[in-house]
């Protein structure tokens, strides 16, 4: 697939060289860094050593007294609370979280995770019923609720309060819940707006500790949990995220509670995990747990307080991961040969239907169908005489918002500007199709119709030192809005060196031209270049890639990761829209 690649804005000169003077880093390192808003040595300090002191107070979070009253006095009158939360890593890391928090120290409380495929999303009335029978007469919501009017009437009718901790968009109308704690609503001026639910689930514990006078370490002893949500629901690693998110990988790699060894014993993961590492190898396994069987699974082993019974847990959801490939496999296959045969395939998205495919898998198979064709794609299959859906989307477009923009044929729908889930009735898929199709031609742009990738500086080889490198670390942990820096150069392959592994990756050193400096590289699913690049005799081509560490047989090197390889002989390099 084609990708331009686009230089980002070349941050004002001035203040590039007197944040290099003030920090004693390179050019490039500082230019990346102004590009990013880190523009003096005051914010340089706040972004290379954050402190847990810089995390806002809960308190500033609409509904946050609220609730953490209503906490209390359910605590107070040894009322049973009911945990509630969605089936992924969000909402199994949320339900986590909180079911260990207050475990600790109160006794009367439950979890609730709802079946995927005989509940769906959100909050159910079959999870309402279940904590009427138990007694409840308090229910956490954790990263679903905000669009639960009428199961929150229902609970209300019962005698059941909610406290809401949702980070998805809220309607027009809000659920009459004791509390709603959830930064995107319009009437909330808590600074920080992209929190995970189960951040918005830490802020909670957080509040309460404050709120109890507590030792506040009581709180960040959860903050793991917060940073494998940050990490796998693909939310900004900005502001408090990134706060978050890196005191919670330092007690991951440090002081890692049983799940998390286990997981990283499984997953064969190193011994330091970065976002990366947790995305692609926590993630899959606990999400597996919801797609394949029951996320009860999941919260089992994230609760687990023993390495024994984790190493029990693990195993199980790992396993589920491997039937999760199969599955995936096949339906990704069976989709990409319905788009070359057009299928329900138009101009401006993609909209699958298949009524045999596994629920669980769909978000997934969406996601894939877009490395193949870019454009927003809606994978959909039958699930309990509905068909149910799941949505994802091309840089920069608002999927949910054309999904409702079609909501006349859904029975409902939710979730983000870049993933949704629609549920509709089978013999609307057609209608749905077209109309999605109309209103997406009608909004988006032809730029958003073609993947980028963005480029932080242009470099020669010589400039990629140890020293450079680790500066670079030290500006994770990465993730949206903080990505690790993508570089270009102009290199060429030494002829001896390039090989084809596996029939699709590349192995190859490159050289600047007229230099000997050299550096080992490699690209994955590139093999279609293989011929080319032997034949090329020295011609020049253009690399994109990160700078990454490489580890084999106890010896360390760096290595160049590439994401794109351009070999025509025009300059690749696009001027960022601002410029």
């Amino acid at each position: 697939m084609y990708k331009r690649w686009i230089v980002k804005e070349i941050p004002d000169e001035e203040i590039v060289e007197k944040l290099c003077s003030e920090i004693n880093v390179s050019k490039p390192l500082g230019a990346i860094l102004a590009q990013r808003g880190i523009d003096s040595f005051e914010k340089a300090k706040a972004f290379f050593r954050p402190k847990l002191e810089d995390l806002h107070d809960p308190f500033l979070m609409k509904d946050m007294q609220i609730a953490v009253e209503r906490l209390q006095k359910a605590i107070e009158n040894e009322e049973r609370i009911l945990i509630y939360g969605d089936y992924d890593v969000d909402g199994t890391s949320a339900v986590s979280l909180m079911y260990s928090f207050l475990k600790k120290f109160y006794n009367h409380i439950d979890y609730y995770v709802p079946d995927r495929y005989q509940e769906g999303y959100g909050v159910s009335k079959r999870g309402i019923d279940y904590a009427a029978s138990e007694g409840c007469s308090l229910i956490i919501a954790l990263d679903c609720g905000i669009r639960a009017i009428d199961k929150v009437e229902y609970a209300n009718s019962l005698g059941l309060d909610f406290i809401i901790c949702d980070h998805h968009k809220p309607g027009e109308t809000v659920p009459e819940a004791t509390a709603i704690l959830n930064p995107k609503q319009v009437d909330c001026s808590y600074p920080y707006k992209e929190l995970t639910g189960c951040a918005i689930g830490f802020k909670l514990i957080q509040a309460y500790t404050i709120y109890q006078e507590l030792n506040l370490e009581e709180a960040f002893n959860y903050m793991d949990y917060a940073a494998v949500s940050i990490a796998c629901d693909i939310v900004p690693v900005t502001g408090e995220n990134r706060i978050i998110a890196k005191f919670g990988l330092d007690q991951i790699n440090n002081t890692p509670r049983p799940a998390y060894h286990a997981l990283k014993q499984l997953a064969g993961l190193p011994q330091n995990l970065t976002v990366s590492n947790v995305v692609f190898g926590f993630g899959p396994r606990i999400n597996a747990a919801g797609r394949i069987s029951h996320a009860n699974q999941a919260v089992k082993l994230l609760i687990t307080q023993t390495l024994e019974e984790a190493l029990e847990s693990a195993k199980d959801v790992h396993q589920k991961n491997d039937t999760r490939k199969i599955y995936d496999e096949q339906i990704t296959n069976e989709a990409l040969a319905m788009m070359d045969c057009g299928g329900t395939s138009y101009g401006k998205t993609t909209v699958l239907f298949k009524d045999d495919w596994h629920k669980g898998i769909i978000g997934i198979v969406a996601s894939r169908c877009i490395e193949k064709c870019y454009r927003p794609t809606i994978i959909i299959t039958s699930s309990n005489g509905k068909a149910t859906g799941s949505a994802r989307s091309v840089k920069d477009f608002d999927i949910h918002e054309a999904i409702a923009a079609c909501s006349k044929h859904l029975i409902q729908f939710g979730g983000h500007k870049y993933a949704a889930g629609i549920t509709l009735e089978i013999d609307q898929v057609p209608a749905f199709a077209h109309q999605f199709e109309k209103v997406v031609s009608e909004t988006i742009l032809p730029d958003q119709l073609i993947p980028k990738i963005e480029i932080d500086a242009q470099l020669d080889l010589s400039q990629i030192t140890w020293n450079f490198y680790k500066i670079i670390e030290q500006m994770s942990p990465f993730g949206p809005e903080n990505l690790r820096p993508v570089f270009v150069s102009e290199v060429v392959c030494d002829k001896g060196k390039i090989r084809l592994l596996k029939e699709k990756h590349l192995k190859l050193t490159v050289r600047q031209k007229e230099t000997s400096f050299c550096l080992d590289a490699i690209a994955f699913n590139f093999g279609e270049f293989y011929r080319e690049l032997m034949s090329r005799d020295g011609a020049p081509f253009y690399i994109c890639y990160t700078i990454e560490k490489n580890e084999y047989k106890g010896k360390v090197t760096l290595q160049l990761m590439i994401k794109d390889i351009k070999t025509r002989l025009e300059h690749p390099l696009e001027a960022s829209p601002s410029n």
